[in-house]
C-alpha cells in the first residue's frame, strides 16, 4: 500500500508538522507493505507531477498547524486545487482514504477539532473516503523535542494516540477524531511560550511594551 505523507506547514524545515510525519513514518515502516512518499505544499499551488503522484496512492496523510481554529490559507488553496482537479478528472481513483493531523500552540489538543472537521467535510464534497483526524496540542514544543523517541517524556502521549490512528491508517477505517497533548504541565508550557515571545521581540529590536502599541 502507497501512503502519502503531506506536509502542509508554511515552514521550509523544523515545523512541527514534520517532527510528527517523521514519528508517523517510523510507526508505519513497521509494516513490511507499506511505502511512503512525502509531500510538501509549502506554496498555494501544487507541481502537476505531484497531483499525479498523489493519486497513485491508496491514502493520504495531511498534517498543518492550526490558524486561527483553521487550516492555513495556502493548504486551503492547494485544497481547492484538488478539488477542482477531481471535478476535472472523473477516472481518478475514489477509493482514497484521507486522514489529517492538526497541531495547535495552544495546550489542549481539542483545540483543533474544527480544523479537522473542515478537512473532513472537504474530503467528503471531493468524493474521498474521510478516516480519521488526530488534534495534537502543544504543537510548539514539538519541533524542540525531534530527538525525543516517540512514546517517551513529553511525547508519550502521542504515542498513544498513534497507536490507534496507525492501525486505522493500516487498515483503511474510519473513526471518530482523537485528540491528546504533551506530558508536560500546562502552566509550564504557557510560562516557555511566554518566554519564547519576549525572546523574538528582543532579537527584533523591540520592547514589551511595544507590542501593546496600537497601530494607527
Amino acid at each position: 500500500m502507497q501512503i502519502a505523507l503531506i506536509n502542509g506547514s508554511p515552514k521550509y524545515k523544523n515545523s512541527a508538522s514534520e517532527v510528527i510525519l517523521e514519528d508517523l513514518e517510523e510507526c508505519l515502516k513497521k509494516n513490511p507493505n507499506i511505502k511512503v512518499t512525502h509531500f510538501s505544499f509549502l506554496k498555494p499551488q501544487i507541481d502537476q507531477k505531484d497531483i499525479k503522484s498523489l493519486f497513485s496512492c491508496n491514502c493520504w496523510v495531511f498534517a498543518f498547524p492550526l490558524y486561527v481554529d483553521g487550516i492555513p490559507s495556502h493548504l486551503l488553496n492547494c485544497m481547492i486545487q484538488l478539488e477542482k482537479y477531481i471535478g476535472a478528472h472523473p477516472n481518478v481513483p475514489k477509493t482514497i482514504h484521507v486522514y489529517g493531523i492538526s497541531n495547535s500552540g495552544f495546550h489542549e489538543g481539542k483545540q483543533n477539532i474544527i480544523a479537522i472537521e473542515i478537512l473532513k467535510n472537504w474530503c467528503i464534497k471531493s468524493g474521498l473516503i474521510w478516516g480519521q483526524g488526530l488534534g495534537v496540542g502543544a504543537g510548539g514544543m514539538l519541533a524542540g523535542l525531534k530527538k525525543v523517541p516517540l512514546g517517551h517524556g513529553p511525547k508519550k502521549n502521542l504515542g498513544k494516540a498513534f497507536e490507534p490512528f496507525v492501525s486505522n491508517i493500516v487498515h483503511r477505517k474510519s473513526e471518530e477524531i482523537i485528540v491528546t497533548s504533551a506530558n508536560f504541565p500546562r502552566l509550564a508550557y504557557k510560562i516557555a511560550a511566554e518566554f519564547g515571545w519576549r525572546k523574538q521581540i528582543k532579537a527584533n529590536g523591540l520592547k514589551r511594551k511595544d507590542i501593546f502599541r496600537k497601530c494607527n
